[in-house]
């Protein structure tokens, strides 16, 4: 019996909410409905009164989960896509993350974003946020690849005492299976090793670890070794990982969905250029989806984001060099 990317977010909570009596679940259809994708199904009659619907206004949901952990609370906030949490930002961003600074009372939220691309999605529910919350101070932000991280990292996040992003990638949720949930996890803000190579490291994250992974095969059968780094999470970034990756190889591809402008890849390649410029050999190089809308047509939107395909291509390049 296997166990998909969305039932693992499910167990999670439901792991939550048994163990914690201060967690509950609030957000848009969230109860007798299940929520958008399904991943708080029959947990409202499971712990009834704790899994809440909200009014349809991503600022409010926000607002009253800040009041809520002021009061020792630690509440879960389901965005129905990470697109609509801009219309929270302002309460995620000035009072969330300042609010420890600002008070000494911790704020521990925890806000899931369905994130990413999907076919026939388009520029309203396929963007992929998690750099522009990662720029503010105070917050972290999740970014699971695996089954397994999508379980563990989400009871984490819960459980500290921070304001946490946990960006789910919806093309993952019926994607990606695994045997069994796990029993110890790597804890967040340590990248994972996900495949070992020599010739090149590949830093990903989320659905596009998938990507460099399935390139890395194809890489394989031309003789070269590709380290594929799994971030797990963007704030904290675990430069020490990446650099060490960068030491044995002596090439960096850094690989995103997001927009290529002030992302993570950006921030990623300036880390090493600062910290590790003598371990290259050479320029670092980074590829992300188009610096377009996300398209809705299925053959544009898979032109539009970074593919197995695209990551190979890119690769060549840096290893002919």
């Amino acid at each position: 019996m296997s166990i998909t990317y969305l039932e693992a977010i499910r167990e999670a909570q439901a792991h939550a909410l048994r163990d914690d009596p201060r967690v509950f679940i609030y957000g848009q259809d969230v109860g007798a409905f299940g929520g958008a994708f399904k991943a708080t199904k029959n947990l409202q009659k499971e712990f009834p009164g704790r899994v809440l619907d909200s009014p349809i206004s991503e600022d409010a949901m926000v607002g009253m989960a800040v009041g809520a952990a002021i009061e020792g609370m630690r509440p879960i906030i389901e965005m129905q896509f990470a697109d609509f949490s801009i219309v929270g930002f302002n309460q995620i961003v000035n009072q969330a993350a300042t609010l420890f600074w600002r008070t000494n009372v911790p704020c521990p939220i925890t806000v899931r974003l369905p994130f990413g691309g999907t076919e026939g999605g388009g520029p309203f529910h396929s963007q992929s946020i998690e750099a522009i919350y990662a720029h503010y101070p105070g917050l972290v932000v999740l970014t699971p690849a695996t089954v397994e991280d999508a379980y563990s990292m989400l009871l984490e996040a819960v459980a500290i005492d921070d304001p946490v992003i946990f960006c789910e990638h919806k093309f993952l949720y019926y994607h990606l299976k695994a045997e069994k949930l796990p029993s110890e996890a790597l804890p967040i803000g340590k990248a994972r090793i996900a495949r070992e190579g020599r010739d090149l490291t590949v830093v990903a994250y989320s659905a596009m670890v998938h990507e460099a992974l399935v390139a890395a095969e194809e890489l394989s059968a031309e003789g070269w070794e590709i380290e594929v780094v799994d971030l797990r999470s963007v704030k904290p970034l675990d430069t020490d990982t990446v650099i060490a990756s960068v030491a044995r190889t002596g090439r960096l591809l850094c690989v995103g969905e997001a927009w290529p402008w002030g992302g993570v890849t950006a921030e990623v390649i300036a880390r090493v250029a600062s910290e590790g410029f003598g371990l290259l050999d050479v320029p670092p190089q980074r590829l992300n989806a188009k610096d377009t809308p996300v398209p809705y047509h299925p053959n544009l939107w898979m032109a539009h984001r970074p593919t197995a395909r695209a990551v190979a291509a890119a690769a060549r390049k840096i290893l002919r060099r």
